[in-house]
């Protein structure tokens, strides 16, 4: 009968370890593409923001992003993350301060950051370019959408268009918008206008969508079908990095930062949504940080590309801010920390998953 009794119990606690109370009832994951730790934590860098090979106008840069103080500086750059992620959630990353965030792939590029961070670990044997192919790793995104109370109701919106092939859409059937797709589902009168409007501005960046593009659909998409978790990445802080171009690359970083305030600005007006919603942002890598030409490249012959941040916010993440313990974490970790604001226990049977980010989750 004890041997009965302490069965009951043990099934009873992985049970509840499969799906706990939280306060979190959606999540928006939001990726910037090869944005770097520098600029989140310290704004422009003086190295880059003065260079006229990278810069076409210095002055207006400096005056736009430039102060005396790495805090007033990133004050400029991203106001979003440091008057409100950096008040009432936490950001992790500056390296300075002791607190430090890399990959755990050895690629550092694109595709295998992405697979580490919807997956929950790197796959350096299978996942070895940015090819279209798709991802043998099933992901957290279709791991959730399996789950109670989430068919229908998980979905991408992505710049890049080699994502339907990351996230493996033709196995799992999460929905993926990227690239230069359109809305064609019942498309409201703001998505016929971007149809239209995507394909009669000039084409700057190749088969990767401009990322207002990505962030409008991705708004109308919440607004029309109330998705309880969605990804959206951006991509441009990537692209203005490979050209070289600085002051279009911070510029990006500017207003995406913008995009994403009108984001939570308008979770917070949404009764499904108002302190609900957690948000997880990051990036798939770093870039070099040693000198004026690494910058604008990443891979694993560069020296720091595998150095990365991450913020979150929401109702189940304690207030801590900026976040200057001594520790080191881990891109992998996004992946089990999004299904735990879910009151969800991910794992994969295809790679050990990395843990829940400590004291994200309360």
């Amino acid at each position: 009968m004890k041997t009965l009794f302490y069965c009951l119990i043990f099934f009873y606690s992985i049970s509840s370890l499969a799906q706990k109370k939280t306060n979190t009832e959606n999540v928006i994951l939001i990726t910037l593409d090869g944005m770097r730790w520098q600029e989140v934590f310290g704004g422009a860098d003086q190295r880059l923001v003065a260079n006229k090979k990278l810069v076409r106008d210095t002055v207006s840069l400096k005056g736009q992003y430039w102060a005396k103080t790495a805090q007033e500086r990133r004050m400029k750059l991203m106001p979003f993350f440091w008057s409100t992620v950096a008040t009432q959630g936490q950001l992790y990353g500056n390296r300075p301060l002791g607190n430090k965030v890399n990959t755990r792939n050895k690629m550092w590029f694109s595709y295998p950051g992405y697979n580490e961070i919807l997956t929950g670990f790197a796959d350096d044997t299978h996942i070895t370019s940015n090819d279209a192919v798709n991802n043998p790793n099933k992901n957290v995104l279709e791991f959730v959408q399996a789950q109670k109370g989430f068919a229908g109701k998980v979905a991408a919106f992505t710049s890049w268009e080699t994502f339907p092939w990351i996230i493996n859409t033709q196995r799992n059937g999460v929905p993926v918008n990227a690239g230069w797709t359109k809305t064609t589902t019942n498309p409201t009168a703001e998505e016929k206008l971007m149809n239209d409007l995507m394909f009669q501005l000039p084409n700057t960046t190749g088969g990767t969508r401009l990322d207002g593009f990505t962030f409008q659909y991705a708004m109308e998409y919440l607004k029309k079908r109330k998705p309880r978790v969605m990804f959206i990445s951006f991509d441009e802080t990537d692209h203005f990095a490979h050209e070289g171009m600085y002051d279009l690359y911070l510029s990006s970083a500017h207003y995406t930062d913008g995009f994403i305030q009108s984001l939570w600005s308008w979770l917070q007006t949404q009764p499904q949504y108002k302190n609900k919603t957690s948000l997880i942002i990051t990036t798939d890598h770093g870039r070099g940080g040693t000198d004026d030409e690494d910058w604008k490249h990443h891979g694993s012959k560069v020296a720091d590309a595998d150095q990365i941040w991450m913020a979150i916010l929401g109702p189940d993440t304690a207030p801590l801010g900026e976040i200057a313990t001594n520790q080191q974490l881990y891109q992998g970790q996004v992946a089990k920390s999004l299904a735990a604001l879910l009151g969800l226990e991910y794992s994969n049977d295809q790679g050990v998953v990395s843990e829940v980010i400590p004291g994200a989750v309360k």
